[in-house]
C-alpha cells in the first residue's frame, strides 16, 4: 500500500460513508490507519465524546469500554456502529481487565469525578498512557495524591482541563503569552454565562460531595486559563455565591441538591496580577468571555451561543495597543466539524496533543500539577463562600499539610 505523503488531509472526508465503497488497496488520501488502541473507563457523555473525538483524529481507535451502567455501554455500542459498523468493542467485566489488557496503548478515564481517585489507583498499575478527565479530583488531598502519583509515572499522564485547546483561548495565549503583545499581564477577567448542569447518570453532579462543588467541577477549566495567564501561584482568594435559580426543589433517593449555580470570584496572585471569574448558570443563552490587560496593551475575546433570529459572529477576539502597535479583530475558529466534535473544537486538539506527546512531541497538554492548582482555587473558592471571609492559599494548605 501507497505510504500517504504530504498532500492535505481531511479527516472529515475520510470518514465519510461514499468512501466506504473503495477496497483498502484503493484508499490513499482517505486511508485511515490507527496505530495506538485505547480503552475508555466510564462510557457517559464524555466517555462518547472521546470515543468520537478518537474516530475523528484517527491515528487511534477505542479497542474497548468499562462501565457498570449497561445503558451506557448500549449507547456507546451504537455510536460506534454508525462511526465503523465493522468494528465491535470489548466489553469489560472489571476495571482490572480494562486497564491491563496488554492490547491497549492508553486509556481514557471518563467517570464521575469522586471516582478519579479510586480508578488512576487501580489505572497506574498498567503503565498505560492516561488522560483523565476534569476535574482530576474532589478534593486537594486526593488531587496531591494523584499529582505525586503522575510525577514520576513512565507514561503520558494528561489531566483534560481542554479549555485551554478552544480557538478564543489559543489564539489569547500564543498574543499574551508568547508573543508577549500586552506587555506584562496585570488584570484577568473570565465570564461563564451558561444553562444549568446536564442529567447524568445517578445525578451524581447536583451534589457537592460527588462533584466537587460548581466551582471544582465546572470551573476549573477557567482557574486552570487563569493560573496559565498569569504565570504564578495563587495567594487569596475571596468569593460569594449561592444557590440562587437551579435545582432548589430537586431531590435525589430523598437528598436535596446543593450545588450552587453562580458565583463572583476574585484572586490576588504571588507576582501581583489580580483576577476574577463570574458565573451564571441560569442564562438563556451561553456566553463566555476573556479579558486581559497589561501594561501595553488590552485583549478582548469571546464566544456566544444563542437562540435568536439573524447572523452573529460565534467568536470575536480584539487586541488593542494603542500607540504602541497595530490593533486587530477577528474570529477565531476551527473547521466546524472539529468544532461540533465537543467543546468547540477543544476535545480534538486535547486529543491530537494526547498522541503528540505519547510520540515524543513538545506540547502544551495539562499537566497533573496544573490539574493540582485549578481545584486548590475551586476548593478555595467553595470554602469562601461557606465561611464568608478571604482565604489565604498557603494557610489553606497547611491545613493538609501541603507544601506545594
Amino acid at each position: 500500500m501507497a505510504k500517504r505523503g504530504k498532500e492535505f488531509y481531511n479527516r472529515y472526508f475520510a470518514r465519510q460513508s461514499r468512501f466506504s465503497i473503495l477496497p483498502p488497496e484503493d484508499k490513499y488520501l482517505f486511508r485511515i490507519s490507527p496505530k495506538y488502541k485505547f480503552n475508555i473507563i466510564g462510557s457517559g457523555m464524555m466517555g462518547i465524546e472521546h470515543l468520537r473525538t478518537t474516530y475523528l483524529e484517527g491515528r487511534a481507535l477505542i479497542h474497548g469500554i468499562y462501565d457498570p451502567n449497561p445503558k451506557s455501554v448500549t449507547a456507546t455500542q451504537n455510536v460506534l456502529s454508525q462511526i465503523d459498523p465493522e468494528q465491535k468493542l470489548k466489553i469489560y467485566d472489571t476495571l482490572e481487565n480494562a486497564c491491563k489488557d496488554p492490547d491497549v496503548d492508553g486509556l481514557i478515564i471518563s467517570t464521575p469525578n469522586f471516582s478519579h481517585i479510586s480508578v488512576i489507583k487501580e489505572a497506574i498499575k498498567s503503565e498505560k498512557h492516561i488522560l483523565l478527565e476534569k476535574p482530576m479530583a474532589t478534593t486537594i488531598p486526593d488531587a496531591y495524591e494523584i499529582y505525586k502519583i503522575a510525577e514520576d509515572y513512565p507514561s503520558v499522564f494528561q489531566v483534560g482541563l481542554q479549555y485551554r485547546y478552544k480557538a478564543m483561548y489559543v489564539e489569547a495565549i500564543q498574543e499574551a503569552l508568547i508573543n508577549k503583545r500586552l506587555g506584562d499581564i496585570k488584570m484577568i477577567n473570565i465570564s461563564e454565562y451558561r444553562f444549568p448542569f446536564l442529567d447524568k447518570v445517578n445525578q451524581w453532579n447536583k451534589f457537592n460531595q460527588y462533584s466537587g462543588g460548581t466551582l471544582v467541577e465546572k470551573c476549573c477549566h477557567y482557574f486552570d486559563l487563569m493560573n496559565l495567564f498569569a504565570q504564578s501561584k495563587p495567594k487569596k482568594v475571596y468569593a460569594t455565591g449561592n444557590m440562587a435559580v437551579n435545582f432548589k426543589e430537586f431531590e435525589y433517593n430523598g437528598r436535596k441538591s446543593d450545588i450552587l449555580d453562580n458565583a463572583v470570584v476574585s484572586l490576588d496572585y504571588e507576582n501581583g496580577v489580580r483576577a476574577s471569574f463570574n458565573l451564571c448558570m441560569f442564562s438563556p443563552q451561553f456566553y463566555e468571555e476573556l479579558t486581559i490587560c497589561g501594561d501595553e496593551g488590552y485583549l478582548h475575546s469571546y464566544e456566544n451561543i444563542d437562540y435568536l433570529p439573524g447572523t452573529k459572529p460565534k467568536t470575536y477576539l480584539e487586541l488593542k495597543l494603542g500607540e504602541e502597535s497595530n490593533s486587530r479583530i477577528s474570529q477565531p475558529c476551527y473547521p466546524k466539524y472539529i468544532e461540533e466534535s465537543g467543546h468547540s473544537g477543544a476535545t480534538f486538539f486535547e486529543h491530537k496533543y494526547f498522541i503528540d506527546t505519547i510520540e515524543g512531541k513538545e506540547t502544551s497538554v495539562a499537566t497533573a500539577k496544573d490539574g493540582l492548582w485549578s481545584i486548590v482555587i475551586g476548593y478555595a473558592a467553595q470554602k469562601s463562600i461557606d465561611l464568608g471571609i478571604p482565604l489565604i492559599i498557603q494557610d489553606l494548605l497547611k491545613e493538609f499539610s501541603l507544601n506545594i
